[in-house]
């Protein structure tokens, strides 16, 4: 049966979004059917990222009844598909969120897998999409402030009953200041899926319009979304025999590529 997954967090800036298209992108590797929704009405950024700022027909369309669920999908060429929101502030004021769980069935016809970035924080926009949600991922950084607001979030979805099936950590440095994985599951008593490492190519994939898994898809970043992608479709995924060999290395250095 299609799932619906949000992936929501408590605190803004804590890469969300580069979160949720890119599990999406990882799964879409694996070969499952995947649709992104934009769920973030006020501050769209899913079509920035993939290189679709502004299209015809978007999800504000559909929420104010000026179009239908289906002509507000558009397909990467990576073969993800994807609704993004409109960019335009003017419309904000007239569109109810809380239409989109009126879409739940719809969602499930275009794609297995639905991928819904929510707005950050737990406003209107939020709670709107966790209640379309079949499950919850949480996207944090190892730092008090957003484990706080992460711990916030997971309540209100226990609330709602919503199951939370755990969280993402992202820039992770590894050093002597942030917390440590155990520590993030104690805190949140939710399983801790995966460790995004900080890493300069997830910006580079920002200024290319496009995921890191497709950007740079050997990276230690790619590899880890594909890490937890594989475990949350069920199927096999060896990290280290998909990492880039010293030879590519040395070659990339030199500007040679390696066929």
């Amino acid at each position: 049966m299609p799932k619906i997954i949000v992936v929501t967090s408590g605190k803004g800036g804590v890469g969300k979004t580069t979160t949720a298209i890119n599990l999406g992108a990882a799964m879409n590797f694996f070969g499952e059917d995947v649709l992104i929704v934009d769920g973030n009405l006020s501050t769209p950024n899913v079509g920035l990222h993939l290189g679709s700022p502004e299209v015809p027909i978007n999800l504000n369309h559909v929420l104010l009844e000026k179009a239908d669920l289906f002509e507000a999908v558009y397909e990467h060429h990576s073969g993800l598909k994807i609704i993004p929101a409109s960019l335009s502030v003017k419309e904000l004021k007239r569109i109810k969120p809380e239409r989109m769980k009126d879409f739940k069935r719809d969602f499930r016809k275009i794609s297995n897998y639905v991928i819904i970035d929510s707005a950050a924080g737990l406003g209107n926009e939020a709670v709107s999409a966790i209640r379309v949600a079949d499950e919850i991922i949480i996207v944090t950084n190892p730092e008090m402030p957003a484990i706080t607001d992460a711990l916030k979030t997971i309540k209100v979805a226990e609330q709602m009953r919503k199951p939370v099936s755990g969280v993402i950590v992202t820039r992770v440095k590894k050093n002597d200041i942030e917390m440590r994985p155990e520590t993030v599951k104690e805190m949140l008593e939710v399983p801790v899926l995966g460790m995004i490492p900080e890493d300069e190519c997830v910006q580079r994939s920002l200024s290319l319009k496009d995921a890191v898994v497709h950007t740079h898809p050997k990276s230690r970043p790619a590899r880890a979304y594909k890490e937890i992608a594989a475990r949350i479709i069920g199927v096999h995924y060896d990290s280290d025999k998909d990492k880039e060999k010293i030879l590519e290395r040395i070659l990339k250095k030199l500007g040679i590529r390696s066929y």
